[in-house]
C-alpha cells in the first residue's frame, strides 16, 4: 500500500461511503421510521451503523482466508466484484422509491434490512473482502478499518439527519442524490476492473 497519508485516508472512507449506498438507506429508514418516535429513530440509526462496522470489520480480518479457502485469486475476485459494482450503479440508476417497504415500529430494522442487504450488499462485501486481502500488515490493516468505521459513522450521522434531509431535499431531491452515487460507485467499478484486469495481465 501507498505511503498513508490524510487525504488517502478521507479519499478511502469516502469512496466506502459510497459503496454503502447512503441514499438508499436513508430512503428505506425514512419510510420505515415515519411513524417511530426520535429516540427509536437514533437508536436504530447507531445500531446500523455498528452493524455495518461489525460485518465489514470481519470481512477485512477474514478476508485473505478465504482467498486461500476457495483458491481464487485477487486479481480474479476484483473483476467479479467490479462487475457486481456496476449492476449495483445500474439499480442504483433505476431505483425510484426503495422506500416501498412495510412500516411496522415493532421490527428491528437496523441489521436487515438497513445494514444487510442494503449497507452491506454482495458488492460492498466483496470490495470490503478485497481491501482486507489487500491489507499486508497490521498498520494497513488498522488504516482500512479507521476508513471502515469512518465510513460506518457517516451512515449513522445521514441517518440521525433523516428528517432534516427529508424536509430539505424531499424525494427528488433524494432520487437525486441517488442517481450521483450511482455515477460515482460505477466509476470505482471501473477502476477495480482495470486494476483486476491490467494485474492479470502482467502474469
Amino acid at each position: 500500500m501507498q505511503e498513508i497519508t490524510v487525504a488517502i485516508f478521507l479519499g478511502l472512507a469516502i469512496k466506502l461511503y459510497a459503496l454503502l449506498t447512503p441514499t438508499v438507506i436513508l430512503s428505506a429508514f425514512i419510510n420505515y421510521t415515519h411513524k417511530i418516535d426520535r429516540p427509536a429513530r437514533r437508536k436504530i440509526a447507531l445500531k446500523t451503523g455498528v452493524a455495518i462496522y461489525v460485518t465489514g470489520q470481519i470481512l477485512i480480518v477474514s478476508g485473505s482466508a478465504l482467498f486461500d479457502i476457495f483458491g481464487f485469486t485477487l486479481d480474479a475476485f476484483r473483476i467479479g466484484v467490479g462487475l457486481l459494482l456496476f449492476l449495483s450503479a445500474v439499480e442504483l440508476m433505476d431505483h425510484d422509491e426503495s422506500g416501498k417497504l412495510p412500516a411496522n415500529p415493532s421490527l428491528d430494522i437496523s441489521v436487515v434490512p438497513l445494514a444487510i442487504p442494503l449497507g452491506m450488499g454482495p458488492s460492498t462485501i466483496g470490495a470490503v473482502m478485497v481491501l482486507g486481502a489487500t491489507a499486508k500488515s497490521t498498520t494497513e490493516i488498522i488504516f482500512t478499518s479507521s476508513a471502515l468505521l469512518l465510513a460506518a459513522f457517516g451512515i449513522t450521522v445521514t441517518l440521525y439527519l433523516a428528517r432534516a434531509f427529508e424536509r430539505v431535499l424531499g424525494k427528488t431531491g433524494l432520487l437525486v442524490l441517488s442517481k450521483l452515487t450511482a455515477l460515482l460507485v460505477s466509476a470505482i467499478a471501473a477502476q477495480v476492473i482495470f486494476t483486476g484486469i491490467r494485474a492479470f495481465l502482467k502474469q
